[in-house]
C-alpha cells in the first residue's frame, strides 16, 4: 500500500500540484516554528535517556525517528484540515465526533499540555536564577519577582498574536541550531568510542524489544510538537485552501528532516564521547547533558553557554506549548456555555496563564515531572490514535484510508501508550 499521490513524500516536493506557489518566507517561518516547539529542553536530556539502552537500540530508534515524527504529525494535521474553515482541533473533534466527545477531548487536550507549560515556567525560573548566581555572580531577585518578570515577558510576546509567536520562535531557533552544532562539533575531537563499547554484543531479541518498548516514548516526546499543529493547520488552510494538505506535508517533512538530523548528530556526538557508565551517572545526578559535559570537561565556555542554550530552548518551547494550552482553555470556556468576545477571551486566557504559571514557578514544586508523565499517554492518544481512528470513521478523511503509514502510526501509538502506562505502574 502506498501513500496517496496528493501527499508529499518527504523530502521531495515533485508531487506537489503545480498551482502551489513557490516556497516562501512564511513557510520557512512555520518550518522553524515547528522545529522550535519540538526541540526544547527535552533535547538536552535525550542523549542520556536514549543512550542508556546501548548501541543497537539507539541505532534502531535513530532509523525510526523520522517516520515516527513525520507520519504522526501529518496525521494530526490532516485531521484538523478535515474540519470547517478556521476550525481548531477542539472544534474539529466536536464536528466529527459530537458535542460530548468534543468536550472530553478538549478537556484532555488542555490537561495534557498545560502541565508542560507549568514545567517550563519552573525550569525557566531555575535556569535564569542559577545563571545570574553562578555565571554572572549577582544575586537574583526574589523568586516570586524573577518568575513574574520572566513569564510576563513571554506573555508580552504572546499578546502580539500567533504570527508574532511563531516568528519569535523561528528567530530563536537560529541560535539554538548554532549552539547544538557548536557543541556537537566541539565534542568530535573527544570521541572515544563511548557507546560503541556495547556494539560488539547484540542483545537477545527479548531484551532488545523490551529496551525499545520503553525507549520509544522518549524518542516520541523528544520530537513532539502536537500543541502547535492545530494553529499550523488552520493557518495553512487559510493560506492555501484545498491545497493546504500537500503544502503542510511539505513544510512538516522539511521541519522533521531538520530536527531529526540536528538532534541525532548531537545525540551521537554525546554518546560517542561519554561511556554508558558516565551516562548512567548523569541520569543519577539528574543533570542535563550540557551540565554533565561542563563538569566533565571543566570547560568555562560550556559552563557559560549551557544555561543560555537552556534559556532559549525553554522559552521557545514555552511559546509553542502556550498556543496549544490557550487553545484548549478557550475551548473549555466556550463549551461551558460562556461566549465572551474574542478579545475578552484572549485576556481571560492570558490572565489565567500568568497567575497559575507564576504561582507554580514561585512554589517550585518537585512533582511536575510526574504530571508530565501522566499527560504522556493522553498526548500519545491524541497525536497517534485519534487521527487514525478518524481516518476509519470520518467520511472527510476516507481518502487517507489504506495507507501503510496508518498501520505504522497506530502501532507506534499503542507501543508508546503501553510503555508509559507500564512505567507508571512499575
Amino acid at each position: 500500500m502506498k501513500d496517496q499521490a496528493n501527499s508529499v513524500n518527504p523530502p521531495f516536493d515533485a508531487a506537489l500540484p503545480v498551482s502551489i506557489s513557490a516556497w516562501n518566507r512564511q513557510d520557512t517561518t512555520w518550518m522553524l516554528g515547528l522545529f522550535g516547539t519540538a526541540i526544547g529542553a527535552g533535547t538536552l536530556f535525550l542523549p542520556i535517556n536514549a543512550g542508556l539502552g546501548g548501541f543497537w537500540p539507539l541505532l534502531i530508534l535513530a532509523l525510526l525517528a523520522f517516520p515516527m515524527t513525520f507520519y504522526a504529525h501529518r496525521g494530526l494535521t490532516r485531521f484538523v484540515l478535515s474540519g470547517r474553515e478556521g476550525s481548531d482541533i477542539t472544534e474539529v473533534v466536536e464536528e466529527h465526533f459530537g458535542i460530548k466527545a468534543g468536550a472530553l477531548i478538549t478537556l484532555l487536550y488542555f490537561f495534557a499540555i498545560f502541565p508542560i507549560l507549568l514545567i517550563y515556567s519552573v525550569a525557566l525560573t531555575n535556569t535564569v536564577g542559577s545563571f545570574m548566581e553562578h555565571q554572572l555572580h549577582i544575586m537574583p531577585p526574589h523568586r516570586a519577582v524573577l518568575s513574574f518578570v520572566l513569564i510576563l515577558g513571554l506573555l508580552a510576546v504572546v499578546r502580539c498574536g500567533e504570527q508574532v509567536i511563531v516568528k519569535a520562535m523561528s528567530l530563536m531557533v537560529y541560535p539554538f541550531i548554532v549552539a547544538l552544532l557548536f557543541l556537537a562539533v566541539f565534542l568530535v575531537p573527544h570521541w572515544n568510542g563511548g557507546i560503541l563499547e556495547t556494539a560488539s554484543t547484540v542483545p537477545a531479541p527479548s531484551a532488545l524489544l523490551h529496551t525499545l518498548w520503553l525507549a520509544i516514548p522518549v524518542m516520541v516526546f523528544s520530537f513532539n510538537h502536537s500543541p502547535i499543529i492545530s494553529a499550523f493547520a488552520v493557518d495553512q488552510k487559510r493560506r492555501y485552501g484545498s491545497l493546504a494538505e500537500p503544502r503542510s506535508s511539505q513544510i512538516l517533512s522539511r521541519a522533521h528532516l531538520l530536527m531529526v538530523a540536528m538532534v541525532l548528530f548531537f545525540v551521537f556526538s554525546c554518546v560517542l564521547t561519554l561511556s554508558p557508565a558516565q551516562l548512567a551517572e548523569a541520569k543519577a545526578q539528574n543533570l542535563s547533558i550540557l551540565s554533565y559535559l561542563a563538569n566533565h570537561f571543566s570547560n568555562p565556555t560550556i559552563a557559560f553557554a549551557a544555561p543560555l542554550i537552556a534559556f532559549v530552548a525553554i522559552s521557545k518551547s514555552f511559546l509553542g506549548h502556550y498556543i496549544g494550552a490557550s487553545e484548549g482553555l478557550k475551548g473549555l470556556i466556550v463549551k461551558s456555555g460562556r461566549r465572551p468576545a474574542p478579545k475578552t477571551l484572549d485576556r481571560m486566557t492570558a490572565a489565567f496563564m500568568l497567575v497559575v504559571c507564576w504561582i507554580v514557578a514561585t512554589l517550585n514544586p518537585s512533582i511536575l515531572g510526574m504530571i508530565e508523565t501522566l499527560g504522556g499517554p493522553i498526548i500519545a492518544a491524541i497525536l497517534f490514535l485519534m487521527p487514525m481512528y478518524a481516518i476509519r470513521k470520518v467520511p472527510a478523511m476516507a481518502k487517507y484510508r489504506g495507507q501503510a503509514s496508518n498501520v505504522f502510526v497506530t502501532l507506534v501509538g499503542l507501543v508508546a501508550i503501553s510503555a508509559l502506562i507500564y512505567s507508571l505502574t512499575a
